[in-house]
């Protein structure tokens, strides 16, 4: 990436890091402009776009309580990923923005491995120019989920209002409530996870609880309902922070790791589900039991609280009424019956 002629103009966006812990730059960067790529921020620092206290950093620069981030962003880059024809379900859309309910194994932007059949490309197809702020490569996504997580997005289709829900979700006031499906049993019935989360000190690939260098994460968890024969609960989510894979790392660090997840799940932890008589329905199950169902924020425009539901998909009822129907053939065995 080259500097541009113009770099000395560019707009100053700074930030101050507040944190006690140590942090690398680069993980800081990624949590404060998420709109932004990995690669597209180290590129920046490595052009000398960031700067720490007024100097060019590294992207290995450890932040300290205090330090002033300054970020140059250059003029976006024309994209280069094509328009493609793909299923779209849209749940709302004016001229400002539009929300999306995200099937699950649909990547949400372009990457190496998945460069084409993405969100992004559906999106480009249905709306033909999106926002594109700082020569982002993810036109209008201002937040994403993982491939494997279905549920709600918001895309922002002008430059204004994507800086405007970006803001919210800096602030963390936007609404997003999650159902998942979880190996063993909480109690109590409500609760919170608030383990700070960052980057895997071994497998860099995957986030962890890290006692040092991590970001600040709450997860406020609730049971709905708790499946004896199968030795899992149906929980609701709701996020107070965004960290990459937070859901996922706090509940299985917690011991109750998401049923199909092949990335946290850890070996033994779903030995007595798996041997239970849904076994075989749990084993079947091919990705992370995830589902981003609410999702309330603010129209950067009009002002206007929005707040949109999304029933589970098809794959995930199925397995839930399965579960339900077994565990009402144990009832009816037994002469017992179990509510969470």
């Amino acid at each position: 990436m080259e500097i541009p002629e113009n770099f000395a103009s560019l707009p100053v966006v700074d930030f101050f890091y507040a944190a006690l812990e140590r942090c690398r730059l680069d993980q800081f960067l990624v949590e404060s402009r998420p709109e932004l790529s990995r690669s597209r921020l180290q590129s920046l620092v490595r052009c000398g776009a960031v700067l720490v206290n007024g100097a060019p950093a590294k992207i290995s620069c450890q932040l300290k309580t205090g330090d002033r981030i300054s970020l140059r962003i250059p003029a976006p880059i024309p994209l280069s990923m094509q328009a493609q024809c793909l299923p779209l379900e849209i749940v709302f859309e004016d001229p400002f923005l539009l929300v999306v309910n995200k099937a699950a194994g649909m990547v949400v932007h372009p990457a190496a491995g998945n460069p084409d059949g993405t969100l992004v490309n559906a999106l480009l197809y249905h709306c033909h120019d999106l926002a594109g702020i700082g020569g982002v490569q993810r036109p209008g996504i201002v937040h994403r989920l993982d491939r494997d997580t279905s549920g709600l997005l918001v895309v922002a289709k002008d430059d204004a209002t994507h800086q405007g829900l970006a803001e919210q979700f800096k602030a963390h006031s936007i609404v997003r409530e999650y159902r998942a499906l979880v190996y063993g049993r909480l109690l109590p019935l409500r609760g919170f996870f608030a383990s700070a989360i960052g980057r895997h000190p071994r497998q860099r690939q995957k986030m962890a609880v890290v006692s040092r260098g991590g970001k600040a994460a709450r997860t406020n968890f609730k049971v709905l309902h708790y499946y004896p024969e199968a030795d899992c609960s149906w929980l609701s989510l709701r996020l107070e922070t965004g960290r990459t894979h937070q859901i996922r790392v706090h509940l299985s660090e917690a011991g109750f790791p998401l049923v199909g997840d092949q990335t946290y799940c850890r070996k033994g932890v779903k030995k007595k589900s798996c041997l239970a008589p849904a076994g075989a329905l749990l084993t079947a199950f091919s990705r992370q039991a995830l589902h981003a169902g609410r999702l309330g924020f603010c129209h950067p425009q009009t002002g206007a609280y929005l707040e949109f539901k999304s029933p589970p998909p098809a794959d995930l009822e199925t397995l839930l009424q399965a579960l339900g129907d077994l565990g009402a053939k144990t009832e009816n065995r037994s002469g017992l019956s179990f509510q969470a």
